[in-house]
């Protein structure tokens, strides 16, 4: 059984279940995006003043996609993290993430890309993979322009985000680059088998992400008949994980994804990678997007920058 819920979390959960389930599972696509954003815009969160914030356009894997590039105050070249923001595939934006970004830019002293791929269910697997990694490459041949150094590069994601960094860390790996020197997945969805103990455990709403929240993100993602033993839908299914970067693995206690965050760290050990696995206690999916209200949230975030800094210093 998970621990008990932090008082700081409670409240958040409080105010949030106070409105219903977070996503409308039976409604359109745009229609849980606009609950989304509603969200967002009911509960900002303070944004970080950094030192610069440019959009941008840059090639997807079929044609332009945004992009919003943070540089924190120092001297470039700088290390760089291409981040991919959460949202089950299908919601979220630049600007859902925004101060997850900044706090990141400027925690690690590093150049962060957030790329805007494109959300299913009008984009299907792979159509978000494929433009995470075309946006990488991107990041990687544009470097000195963003006043970045393409041998200190990252990827990382939150969620359906932490399963693109995976995915995108692979693909790096299996089609010749660009090399990666470390992976930060954020509670990450790594299978969709749905069948751990976390994910019966809180099945339920009310702990922000459900069990019915991933079945609904899932089947409007892929097909998992076809694709679910695919390693760039669900990378715990990978048969191969040698030569991948070193990882940072953040899970919640009370997160349906809990287990299989964990399980793909153990995978990753067992084939040779450097990785730190920290489980976070009383807090629940996306804890470090409440930052501003939860002390486990800044905790999260702090590690996350120290470990991007870390990994670029060597």
């Amino acid at each position: 059984m998970a621990s008990i819920l932090d008082p700081q979390m409670k409240v958040i959960l409080d105010e949030f279940n106070a409105a219903g389930p977070m996503f409308l599972r039976a409604e359109t696509a745009e229609q849980a995006r606009a609950k989304m954003r509603a969200l967002v815009e009911a509960h900002p969160t303070p944004a970080p003043a950094i030192y610069r914030v440019e959009d941008r356009h840059i090639e997807g894997a079929n044609g332009q996609i945004a992009a919003r590039v943070y540089t924190p105050e120092g001297s470039p070249p700088m290390g760089v993290l291409v981040y991919f923001h959460g949202g089950g595939w299908m919601l979220g934006d630049l600007e859902s993430h925004d101060p997850v970004c900044r706090a990141l830019a400027n925690g690690a002293g590093c150049v962060v890309v957030s790329i805007d791929y494109r959300l299913a269910p009008e984009h299907v697997f792979p159509a978000g993979a494929e433009d995470c990694y075309a946006g990488t490459k991107w990041v990687a041949e544009n470097a000195a322009a963003l006043g970045a150094d393409a041998s200190r590069m990252a990827v990382g994601g939150d969620s359906a985000g932490g399963n693109l960094a995976a995915v995108v860390s692979m693909m790096a790996r299996d089609r010749g680059g660009p090399k990666l020197n470390f992976q930060l997945l954020l509670y990450p969805v790594t299978d969709c088998a749905l069948d751990t103990p976390s994910q019966k455990e809180f099945a339920a709403d009310g702990y922000v992400l459900s069990r019915a929240d991933m079945e609904w993100f899932w089947k409007n993602y892929l097909d998992p008949g076809v694709e679910k033993n695919n390693p760039y839908a669900c990378p715990l299914r990978a048969k191969n994980l040698k030569g991948l970067p070193p990882a940072l693995v953040l899970t919640a206690s009370h997160d349906p994804l809990r287990d299989e965050g964990e399980r793909f760290a153990e995978h990753l050990i067992a084939a040779g990678i450097n990785v730190t696995c920290t489980r976070y206690e009383g807090v629940t999916h996306a804890f470090v997007s409440f930052a501003d209200a939860l002390d486990k949230g800044k905790e999260g975030l702090r590690q996350a920058a120290d470990a991007l800094k870390a990994a670029f210093a060597r």
